[in-house]
């Protein structure tokens, strides 16, 4: 009789959520709470939601969201907005002018259990804007409806990448923030060069087609906020994915204060 290996551990949600609870304190700029929870075979799963408030600026604040752990099976995009927040929080300057709202954990199910899809197994990600009833749908969907961001970066890892890409929805202002972006974290991973990337036709690591349902702003939001997905390469080692992630989400920060002092010359 063959011997079975045991089933892989459950990856432990409070143990990674705990370090950024304790960050919340007074007088500190991060808060934590839920967006939910959800059951799901006896277990109460934590849909997380963390606000981190930079110092404020000459204007008001600039409202950004973001995305990770929309696939439980990329880690890297669960530990990239944990790490930039514990970066901000012992460096706020870093985000001065920002109210960031961060999702690092948009599909707990997957991310305890390692997989792609979701208690249901169903991929998030082309759930949004459908009429899903999945809960962690639901929930962000009623939370992106609720909150009037003026920009949403979703972080993805893709095991069938040769280093960091991204999507850009075919919008000038998404490229524009995107591609200095993949230049900075180009200096920790490879940008991914192929004709041809996930399917669709891509330039210098930029892809203008996406999926149907996947997370976005709500269809008839106006204005319409920049909208960036920023992917590592699933295989590289997941300190440098994780590096790579940080450095992308510092350059976004940094290039879109710089759009914002031309605009108005626009």
């Amino acid at each position: 009789m063959p011997v079975l290996s045991p089933p892989s551990p459950l990856r432990d949600i409070h143990a990674l959520l705990d370090p950024l609870v304790a960050l919340d304190r007074p007088g500190s700029p991060l808060r934590y709470d839920l967006v939910a929870s959800f059951p799901h075979e006896g277990e109460i799963h934590p849909l997380p939601r963390l606000v981190f408030s930079g110092p404020p600026a000459a204007h008001d604040p600039i409202r950004l969201a973001l995305f990770g752990g929309l696939h439980g099976d990329e880690p890297a995009s669960v530990l990239a907005p944990l790490a930039f927040l514990e970066r901000l929080v012992a460096d706020p300057a870093r985000a001065t002018g920002y109210n960031l709202t961060v999702y690092p954990l948009c599909n707990p199910v997957g991310y305890a259990r390692a997989t792609r899809h979701n208690g249901a197994d169903l991929d998030l990600n082309r759930e949004f804007w459908r009429g899903s009833v999945q809960p962690e749908v639901v929930a962000l969907e009623r939370d992106l409806a609720a909150r009037d961001f003026d920009g949403i970066i979703t972080l993805h890892a893709d095991d069938t990448a040769e280093g960091v890409y991204g999507y850009t929805h075919g919008r000038v202002l998404n490229e524009a923030l995107l591609e200095p972006a993949l230049r900075s974290a180009g200096y920790i991973l490879p940008r991914d060069r192929r004709a041809q990337i996930d399917g669709f036709p891509a330039r210098d690591g930029k892809i203008d087609a996406c999926f149907q349902g996947i997370l976005c702003a709500p269809p008839g939001r106006r204005p319409r906020p920049f909208d960036l997905i920023f992917e590592t390469p699933a295989r590289a080692p997941i300190d440098l994915q994780v590096e790579a992630a940080v450095t992308a989400l510092d350059t976004i920060l940094d290039e879109y204060r710089v759009f914002l002092a031309y605009a108005p010359n626009l």
